[in-house]
């Protein structure tokens, strides 16, 4: 499994998912540039000590992205509030990608457009809600695919 964030926007936010994926044990990989600085003397000065324990790769656009991971045989889903498929009606497997938008506006349109519906999903939220903090939606997402991956292989 992995996490993936498209053009983060805010550093704690980026941090904690860091620090998930790290004690998850899975590759996090930003898409396009992020808004803050990646350089290790940013991650070291922010305190970010975990940061050498990641498995991190940076994309300089989703469409390498998605070629890569496609090459790799792996599914890409996109967590969005306009997926159509609850996040819990769906069986993910450990080849399974968790593209996550931006902070501000999630994922571009033609993102969207072009990606297979079934594979658009979301966390249900009460009506009036607007969005859920991105490193909640990742805990959210990750965790999930964990548990059904490690009944899956540890009845």
């Amino acid at each position: 499994m992995e996490v993936a964030l498209y053009r983060p926007e805010i550093p704690p936010n980026t941090g904690n998912i860091a620090r998930l994926c790290v004690n998850a044990g899975v590759p996090l990989s930003i898409v396009g540039e992020p808004a803050f600085d990646l350089s290790e003397k940013a991650v070291r000065r922010a305190g970010l000590d975990y940061w050498k324990d990641l498995d991190f790769y940076q994309f300089p656009s989703f469409e390498e992205f998605q070629r890569t991971k496609q090459d790799e045989g792996k599914r890409i889903f996109l967590v969005s509030k306009f997926g159509k498929k609850t996040y819990w009606d769906v069986s993910f497997s450990s080849q399974d990608v968790f593209l996550f938008g931006r902070e501000t506006s999630g994922l571009p349109e033609e993102i969207h457009k072009g990606h297979p519906s079934d594979q658009i999903i979301s966390i249900p939220m009460a009506e009036t809600s607007r969005s859920i903090n991105l490193s909640n939606a990742v805990a959210i997402i990750l965790y999930e695919a964990l548990r059904q991956e490690k009944t899956r292989t540890n009845p």
